[in-house]
């Protein structure tokens, strides 16, 4: 809160005061938030970043463990409305921003919608899904958010998971890509805007 003398001197020379500075928790609140209202979790991570000054360019890289192996839960097949014959794609990232590492992410997808190319770059590159697939114009359905960190005593513990999304990624004729679970880390409030 900027004291009244002051909000007062600031306006007379005509500076606006700094904004103030939201507790880890309200950051956390405020991520989700954008998260949810977002078709991209790639994209709102990059304006995060850029936001906050975490990199230059503020890039997200999908920093791929090519060993995780992980079959899919019968849950997740359900959801991407696949026989349990049908082939799934797996990747396990770290979503990171310069030296950031923001999420942790499990990602099924069904190669088969989409394209040749798309796969090949899932399969042999960092780059995030979701920057992948934009050309097919997706969108996010959130399925589930998981709070690991209440918020209360201060900042979260360094390394700690916040909070945990589960979605489907779904073309714009409503027909699943992907299902992704993704765990938000307390570094995403490291830096301020």
């Amino acid at each position: 809160m900027v004291p009244a003398g002051l909000a007062v001197a600031v306006a007379a020379v005509g500076l606006q005061a700094a904004p103030e500075v939201a507790s880890p928790a309200e950051r956390m609140r405020a991520l989700n938030a954008d998260l949810l209202a977002s078709s991209s979790a790639t994209l709102t991570l990059e304006g995060w970043c850029a936001d906050r000054h975490l990199a230059s360019p503020a890039r997200i890289v999908a920093l791929r463990d090519p060993a995780a192996v992980r079959p899919a839960p019968a849950e997740v097949r359900a959801r991407l409305e696949v026989s349990v014959t049908e082939p799934l794609g797996y990747r396990r990232v770290r979503l990171a921003c310069g030296g950031h590492v923001l999420s942790e992410a499990d990602n099924w997808f069904v190669p088969a919608r989409l394209t040749a190319e798309m796969n090949v770059t899932l399969s042999r590159t960092d780059t995030p899904f979701g920057r992948v697939v934009l050309p097919l114009s997706p969108h996010r359905v959130t399925l589930g958010v998981d709070w690991l960190w209440s918020g209360q005593g201060g900042a979260p513990p360094t390394d700690h998971g916040l909070f945990r999304h589960r979605a489907l990624v779904e073309a714009p004729n409503g027909q699943p890509l992907a299902y992704v679970q993704e765990t938000y880390l307390s570094e995403i409030l490291t830096a301020q805007p």
